[in-house]
């Protein structure tokens, strides 16, 4: 009697219509921060800036921010020069979406060290990068171009006891920029809640 074998087959998620690729120039955007204060891409013209989608309700933003992980990586980079934007694009009533004020609180309390965080409730800004998950990556070089677009980690998981062995792409990605070389690993699978798009 013949045993039949299943086989499982991987697609590579397709790209959104109007999304950016790697390789191609960052689409230029405004948003408000939770300041009130407009902010632009283009604001940021020669820096390496980082696009962090997040949502401080989701399990997988909690791990990464519960473990001080999101935050040491902020810090590092913004000291270096690197301009950090987390975005938020959760819809009004959903999870991960907040007041100004309730940002503000939120983010002391984490300890966060973005440069800004940027509110998109309507979700425009994050169809037109192709978020899908929080957290989302995304690293633009000084010239404007997506050099990075991905997962932060090799381990798409909850749990804290596996960042120390992870590999941060993110990291990995600025530590390249800085030393003038091609970025190694520039498009991974994101891992993640699923953006809360209205």
């Amino acid at each position: 009697m013949k045993r039949w074998i299943p086989f499982v087959f991987f697609f590579a998620a397709p790209l959104i219509a109007g999304e950016v690729g790697v390789g191609k120039p960052a689409p230029n955007f405004t948003l408000t921060d939770i300041d009130g204060k407009t902010r632009t891409l283009s604001e940021f013209k020669g820096k390496t800036v980082v696009l962090e989608w997040t949502n401080y309700g989701c399990p997988f933003v909690k791990k990464h921010y519960g473990s001080g992980n999101m935050q040491k990586l902020q810090k590092e980079w913004t000291s270096k020069g690197v301009v950090w934007l987390s975005i938020c694009s959760s819809a009004e009533g959903k999870e991960g979406n907040m007041t100004p004020a309730e940002w503000k609180k939120a983010s002391v309390e984490k300890g966060a060290a973005s440069t800004a965080i940027l509110l998109d409730p309507d979700g425009k800004v994050g169809k037109l990068y192709g978020a899908k998950t929080t957290p989302h990556m995304f690293v633009v070089n000084p010239k404007g171009t997506l050099v990075y677009k991905g997962a932060i980690d090799d381990h798409p998981s909850t749990d804290q006891a596996d960042i120390p062995g992870a590999k941060n792409y993110v990291q990995m990605a600025l530590e390249d920029l800085i030393a003038g070389r091609p970025v190694r690993v520039a498009n991974t699978a994101s891992y993640g809640c699923s953006v809360k798009y209205k």
